[in-house]
């Protein structure tokens, strides 16, 4: 199939370049024109213009905007508007509040326009490891789009099927096992993407709080023989193996302490993209208690007042993932 891409960052080149590993064509679209010069020699066909982006799709188009929340999305996305013609897709794979895609998607439907909402889980990763999707919108408009969703997903691989899954159930998606979903209407996706994120907050203030209490296990306040030396790169190695905690996260954290034990590299403050407040929100909406993922966002908040080496394994896993770095710190290369 054919996809414009406007926003070629972390995550939007890798998606054209997986895309076009998978025999798919795609029309590019960057403000920086440096990364679709660089696309040019994988395949993609980088334009200079939303209009000429447009122009060059065929009909009915369908364009994917990977950019950061906030006025950038917001003017794009009225801009497609202008420009697309009634049976084209917008696909909308950024970090975006779900109330916004709704609000979105009636402006678009009114122009015979469909409007997906796509959480798209990968970071850096994605090219290799597949992205893992979420996604919102018409049936019609997603399944007419499955063929990009199933060429950028991980595909089954060798995780082990779960037991008693019965993909034969009408209200099971069997496309789960493949690394996505149709959620639901539009916003569903982004909405369970966002506490996918909240999740994700939750997870890693866990690990960050238990490695720095081993860390001060040497502390002179302790009893002298109570007081532990522990080697962290060897700990967080061998919960990778066999562990009931064992994930990804972990994964990116023991990478993180082989290449840099005390974790210098990394300034501890951490910031946060928007979904674990807006976790938040729909919690408060909802009613529902969410004191870990609360407490988790507050701690990001007090790290850009004061860090400790809990925040620094925070900044180390979320470089893991997905290549940011905080303030102050400029770590080389993946760790």
């Amino acid at each position: 199939m054919q996809l414009g891409i406007i926003g070629l960052g972390r995550m939007g080149g890798n998606i054209a370049r997986r895309l076009m590993k998978a025999g798919h064509t795609c029309v590019v679209y960057d403000a920086n024109p440096a990364p679709g010069e660089a696309l040019a020699k994988d395949g993609a066909k980088p334009v200079r213009s939303l209009e000429e982006l447009v122009q060059a799709l065929e009909h009915p188009a369908a364009v994917w905007s990977m950019l950061p929340a906030g006025k950038i999305t917001e003017d794009t996305v009225t801009k497609l508007g202008e420009l697309l013609s009634k049976g084209d897709c917008i696909i909308d794979g950024g970090n975006a509040f779900y109330k916004d895609d709704i609000r979105r998607a009636k402006v678009m439907a009114e122009k015979g326009i469909d409007y997906i909402d796509c959480g798209t889980s990968g970071g850096i990763w994605g090219y290799e490891r597949g992205y893992c999707m979420m996604i919102g919108g018409a049936k019609t408009a997603v399944d007419r789009l499955d063929p990009i969703f199933a060429s950028l997903a991980p595909g089954i691989g060798d995780i082990p099927r779960t037991a008693g899954r019965d993909n034969s159930d009408a209200n099971t998606d069997g496309r789960a096992e493949r690394g996505y979903i149709h959620a639901g209407p539009v916003g569903s996706g982004r909405f369970v993407k966002m506490v996918h994120n909240g999740i994700e907050y939750g997870l890693m203030q866990a690990y960050a709080e238990g490695f720095d209490i081993m860390r001060n296990k040497t502390s002179e306040a302790l009893p002298e023989d109570e007081r532990f030396d522990l080697n962290l790169t060897d700990i967080a190695e061998v919960w990778r193996r066999g562990s009931v905690i064992s994930s990804w996260l972990l994964d990116l954290s023991a990478t993180a302490l082989a290449g840099d034990p005390k974790l210098a590299g990394f300034s501890g403050y951490v910031e946060d993209t928007g979904e674990g407040r807006w976790t938040l929100e729909a919690a408060i909406e909802e009613a529902v208690p969410v004191d870990v993922l609360a407490t988790a966002l507050f701690t990001r908040f007090r790290s850009r007042q004061e860090h400790t080496f809990a925040e620094r394994m925070l900044s180390a896993m979320r470089f893991g993932f997905g290549g940011h770095k905080e303030p102050g710190a400029a770590p080389a290369g993946k760790p």
